[in-house]
């Protein structure tokens, strides 16, 4: 932590207009990409234009995916092989371009366990791309889902998330608005002020921009182990737009903003819980490669918060060297992201998949929560118990199951928003949490999983009783 001497010592520091401008135009320019909403034209598949709410660095995704069609996912698929092919070559030779290397060494040279993980996702794709060998692996409902759906958008949102990602990180916006919200984040949620950045592009764009800012933030030595799990657990918020999507399919658009409202309510309270209880208040404040954090949350005396905030900012943006090492910086992320999570995903999210659609794990998992829903006075609690458990394999599978399966408007509507509040799902968010580098491991997604589903049931309930859902 820097001492109050240290802080004065940088308030006497004062930037020029070359370093305003320097912090300015690329913190705007990441703003503008990462957090500030757009409304774009979507044609549904019975050729009806809607407008639906995104980000711009989303939007670019969608449109490279659209663009490149079918070619995407030989991309991908290419993408999966050569991770797996190199990650062994390096780990079983240990050629000397590539340990002598610290980014190719940290790239290829892992753990066994990721080894096998980019093995076995290469050989997922493999199977799913050319649908061969066994069948609940390439099935629609699995595999396609993990590789069309998933693998190959992810492809493309790493693309421009990696690049522009140092815009949002390396030019002091952070410094500025943890420092700024270092008052609210930290006695409610028990994270410095810049994870309000993390929750903002979770929320307005996609969870796994959310998780990858995380992962990068805690590489870097501005988040310790608990704070990037609480973050990347909690804050990796469901977007606006795939919210939306959630209700269409469960046959309550018109209750949207009923089921945002009390999303909202749940899952505040969620986020004020979960960090305080175990697994999450077990976590240790360490850090990932050094002693201490990389910002100290330590605020000066008789200092505004608005001008150390900017004092920090500038002198971040002052250590950019230029416009050569940002661009190294953000192709180095596409790379990791491309060959170390995208083949985990793809193994994951197929598992997953595959024991949703083939087995009774969550049936059995669901029946608990059958008496709980009858106490709460939930219609059909027999059907819906199991509805509350298997979103941990994909989120859209509580909607799409209870659509046409439960009638009661008031259970549906219960489902579609716990599910939108549960947040760690294995086909995504949960995928990329293991397969970065935030130190969460399976068991504690799973109760972490449960934890906020057993929170923000009650809540929702109410508050659908609140609002006279289904009266």
């Amino acid at each position: 932590m820097e001492t109050d001497k240290q802080i004065a010592e940088a308030e006497r520091f004062e930037p020029g207009l070359r370093d305003y401008l320097k912090f300015a135009i690329p913190s705007l320019f990441g703003v503008f990409l990462f957090v500030i909403p757009i409304w774009v034209e979507k044609v549904k598949d019975d050729g009806e234009i809607v407008k639906e709410i995104t980000l711009p660095v989303a939007w670019l995704a969608k449109w490279l995916d659209g663009a490149m069609g079918n070619h995407l996912e030989a991309f991908t698929i290419g993408l999966l092989i050569f991770s797996a092919v190199m990650t062994l070559i390096v780990k079983l030779t240990k050629p000397k371009w590539a340990m002598g290397n610290e980014f190719y060494k940290g790239l290829f040279n892992v753990n066994w366990f990721w080894v096998i993980s980019r093995v076995v996702g290469a050989i997922f794709g493999i199977m799913i791309f050319w649908k061969m060998g066994y069948e609940p692996i390439y099935h629609d409902d699995t595999g396609g889902v993990a590789f069309n759906d998933l693998a190959s958008f992810l492809v493309v949102i790493f693309l421009f998330a990696g690049l522009f990602l140092p815009l949002l990180i390396d030019f002091g916006l952070l410094e500025l608005c943890g420092t700024l919200m270092s008052k609210l984040m930290r006695p409610l949620f028990t994270l410095p002020g810049r994870s309000a950045i993390d929750c903002a592009a979770s929320w307005v764009g996609d969870g796994t921009i959310g998780v990858l800012l995380t992962s990068k933030q805690y590489e870097a030595g501005f988040y310790t182990k608990r704070e990037a799990v609480v973050v990347g657990t909690t804050f990796s918020f469901v977007s606006v737009t795939f919210t939306i999507v959630v209700i269409e399919t469960i046959g309550l658009s018109h209750l949207f903003l009923q089921s945002y409202l009390a999303l909202t309510v749940a899952g505040i309270a969620a986020a004020f819980i979960v960090p305080r209880i175990p697994p999450l208040s077990l976590v240790k404040d360490t850090y990932y490669q050094r002693d201490e954090r990389t910002v100290s949350d330590e605020l000066p005396k008789d200092v505004s918060l608005l001008r150390h905030g900017i004092h920090l900012a500038t002198e971040r943006a002052r250590e950019v060297e230029g416009a050569k090492s940002v661009t190294v910086k953000g192709v180095q992320n596409v790379m990791e992201m491309w060959l170390g999570i995208v083949p985990v995903v793809v193994m994951l999210a197929t598992i997953a998949n595959m024991v949703a659609n083939y087995t009774q794990v969550f049936n059995w998992i669901g029946m608990p929560f059958e008496p709980l829903l009858n106490m709460l006075g939930v219609p059909e609690a027999d059907k819906a118990g199991q509805m509350f458990v298997v979103g941990f394999a994909d989120m859209l599978l509580p909607a799409i199951l209870s659509e046409g399966a439960i009638k009661s408007e008031f259970t549906r509507f219960v489902i579609g928003t716990v599910s939108c509040t549960q947040l760690i799902y294995m086909s995504e968010i949960g995928a990329l949490l293991m397969s970065s580098r935030v130190p969460v491991r399976f068991w504690e997604l799973v109760v972490i999983f449960l934890e906020r589903t057993l929170i923000t049931l009650p809540i929702v309930v109410g508050m659908a009783y609140l609002l006279g859902i289904g009266s």
